[in-house]
């Protein structure tokens, strides 16, 4: 053993950054790297329960001196988990001789083409790779499962090149250890293979943008089930069920499975509806099984997936709901306390869940897995374009400034979609797309042909849009733009200046004025300005005759918002749900009451802004315009001389005028109008002209002369008479 080989740092383990998954990388500190004498791309040897080696790279100046970051697989090859320490001692590079040839188990039986595939992916993916028989490793892109090194030649610590030759075979599960790792002695006691099941599936680098969750989920399952007699020694029992809720596709179900492979768990999944059964007293016997397995088979972690299903409140009409919830908590009461078996139920509807199990003792601890923000959906993205083939226009980080709102799931639909628009994009000439397919490509427009299809489930039932429109769109209308940017804008662009000043920025906005003056059109295009969630909601839509009913409606708007902020939540006409109490019906009265207990509590969140819009403010109650409240009153008039031309300015873009139309001229006669009148008179002076052209000809003939068809004067002095006959 030569010197460097001698000299070791003790590191405690962490999981890998989301792009390393899979690639055999440890990322070690500075300090340690010079102390270990490494330089990037040399090998390390990592001990632990079981030896490893792996490629070092350099952690970010951010992580602790005292931190190793390897992925997955390299924990399961040096039998540790997070938290755990290792010593970590160099390489001598000239021990580890270039691998003329590889064998690769598949985790599952493939055919000859996808085995073809995995080699040829697995010889550019694992290049430069060092590796060493009875390991496994993951071939992104490949199967989600790792493979097993099953021979090398030479024997030893080997680095794939790119004249190594790679076959992929099918795994014998008798074939495991290397040279380091007999499997005769290396295994831990009980003879728990941590090879194809503890590390197979979900591994914690699998998850994005849930590292606070993760690490509140960690401490209460790992610690119980790694060290239960730390909880004995202090004299408490270990914590018996966790409860995650939040969103559908946030990662609920993604935690629970990657936790229990982290631990060496078994894992048990019930499936709410699955359980149910017409018969009086089988669902509590399937329940009961279920626990009993668990406990013959532990540790074991049981997964109630959607269990507001099996566990909702108790009442007098849910005879069987009643007895499965009796059941449910006699059998979490009897869990034994030496925390071998834990319960995690996970819901999106934690408020429907019976109030007994959700006491301490049985789910001790509720977590929130909420809608990531952008550095949690950049790192989400980072997951699933892992395997991907990127161009290099591609930005994780502009797409991930762009959905905001999007959950896991949705973000993951954006990727999928992505690869499928390029496979559609793909040339249709056999040797062009014989050509892509050995080397394919994902760019930016594919991914934006993606996010054009995928909307955010977080907001899906409120039609939360992000609107194209912007300010160009709107004519006119500097002083409300202006007003509205600094409202809504600023505090999103300007965080920092609001944070030193210990400014808040204004909660609400009401846009007042006459009808057809553009306030909806504001709302829309200042959303498409700021480029945040849109949640349009009309006044009556909420009204509804039950009693509860429209305030209910009033806070889940409000709570998906919160949940997909930064967002604008639209109330237009909001004078037909915000009358003045006391002289306008007793549901209003309600509404108000909840919209102003809403407004109170935006304070918390400055990424949530209210805008609304009335053309009769006298009508709403005052209670509502106050400060703090909409306390930004934004009048939108009608348009004067230089309005009413930047207005006529956007509706005339791109419009076939005859020579003698002059647009500024025509404006000096439109006094009075509105935006929506001018909208309404060159949509008609269009028509006309259209009408000549159709009526002359046949539709064939009329659509050839599409070219011909011009917007003369009379056509728009003809539109003009008819707008002011109808008035």
């Amino acid at each position: 053993m030569s010197e460097s080989d001698s000299v070791q740092v003790t590191l405690t383990v962490r999981a890998a950054e989301k792009r390393d998954a899979g690639r055999g990388v440890a990322r070690i500190p500075e300090i340690a790297r010079r102390k270990l004498g490494v330089l990037s791309g040399d090998t390390v040897v990592i001990d632990g329960e079981k030896t490893t080696i792996a490629k070092m790279w350099p952690a970010d100046p951010s992580i602790p001196e005292t931190v190793i970051q390897i992925d997955g697989d390299t924990r399961a090859n040096a039998g540790v988990h997070v938290g755990d320490t290792v010593a970590v001692r160099a390489k001598d590079t000239a021990a580890i001789r270039q691998a003329e040839r590889v064998t690769l188990g598949a985790p599952s039986e493939l055919t000859e083409a996808e085995s073809q595939l995995a080699e040829r992916v697995a010889t550019q993916k694992l290049r430069n790779r060092p590796i060493r028989a009875g390991e496994q490793i993951r071939i992104e892109g490949v199967a989600p499962e790792p493979f097993t090194v099953l021979d090398t030649d030479p024997d030893g610590d080997v680095r794939i090149t790119s004249s190594t030759s790679i076959n992929v075979t099918q795994a014998d599960p008798t074939a495991s250890g290397s040279a380091d790792n007999p499997p005769s002695s290396s295994e831990p006691a009980g003879e728990r293979d941590p090879e194809p099941e503890t590390s197979s599936g979900v591994t914690y680098e699998d998850i994005g943008g849930l590292d606070e969750e993760l690490e509140l989920v960690r401490e209460m399952i790992e610690l119980p089930l790694s060290e239960p007699d730390l909880f004995q020694r202090l004299g408490v029992e270990p914590p018996s069920g966790v409860l995650l809720y939040g969103p559908p596709g946030t990662g609920k179900t993604l935690i629970a499975r990657a936790v229990a492979n982290e631990v060496d768990a078994n894992f048990e999944t019930v499936s709410g509806p699955e359980i149910m059964s017409k018969y009086k007293g089988e669902s509590e016997e399937q329940l009961r099984e279920t626990f009993e397995a668990a406990r013959e088979n532990s540790p074991t972690i049981i997964f109630f997936d959607e269990i507001d299903s099996i566990a909702g409140t108790r009442d007098d009409d849910g005879d069987a709901e009643n007895r499965i919830v009796g059941q449910l908590l006699t059998l979490m009461d009897g869990l034994d306390a030496r925390g071998e078996v834990i319960v995690i139920g996970a819901t999106n509807r934690v408020d429907s869940i019976d109030p007994a199990l959700r006491r301490g003792g049985r789910f001790d601890r509720e977590i929130q897995i909420g809608v990531p923000d952008e550095e949690g959906r950049k790192e989400i993205l980072q997951v699933h374009t892992r395997g991907m083939p990127l161009s290099d226009d591609v930005r994780i980080d502009k797409i991930a400034a762009r959905t905001h709102g999007f959950v896991g799931a949705d973000l993951d639909a954006v990727a999928s979609e992505a690869a499928m628009a390029a496979i559609r994009g793909r040339p249709t000439d056999t040797d062009g797309r014989t050509a892509w397919n050995q080397d394919p490509k994902v760019t930016k427009a594919h991914f934006d042909a993606a996010l054009a299809s995928v909307e955010p489930s977080a907001m899906r039932e409120y039609v939360a849009e992000s609107p194209t429109t912007d300010f160009t769109d709107v004519g006119g209308l500097e002083d409300a733009k202006r007003t509205l940017r600094e409202s809504v804008e600023w505090p999103l662009t300007y965080d920092r200046l609001f944070e030193e000043t210990n400014t808040n920025p204004p909660s609400g906005v009401l846009l007042y004025g006459p009808p057809g003056t553009g306030k909806t059109l504001l709302a829309r295009a200042l959303a498409g300005e700021t480029d945040v969630n849109f949640v349009r909601v009309d006044g009556p839509e909420i009204v509804d005759r039950y009693v509860g009913e429209s305030e209910k409606a009033i806070r889940k708007v409000f709570e998906r918002a919160r949940q997909a902020a930064p967002s604008i939540v639209f109330f237009d006409e909001i004078d037909a749900i915000a009358g003045t109490r006391g002289e306008s019906h007793e549901v209003t009265e309600r509404v108000v009451s909840q919209l102003l207990t809403e407004l109170d509590g935006m304070s918390e969140n400055p990424n949530l802004v209210v805008l609304a819009a009335t053309n009769r403010r006298d009508f709403i109650d005052p209670a509502l315009l106050r400060p703090g409240r909409l306390d930004t009153h934004v009048l939108v008039p009608e348009p004067d001389l230089e309005a009413r031309r930047k207005i006529l300015e956007v509706h005339t873009r791109g419009k076939p005028f005859a020579d003698d139309v002059d647009i500024n001229a025509f404006a000096d006669e439109f006094e009075g109008y509105t935006g929506a009148d001018l909208e309404a008179l060159v949509r008609d002076a269009s028509m006309k002209a259209i009408r000549e052209v159709a009526t002359e000809y046949g539709p064939e003939e009329a659509n050839e002369r599409a070219g011909d068809v011009v917007i003369e004067r009379s056509h728009l002095e003809a539109a003009k008479g008819a707008l002011e006959g109808e008035q």
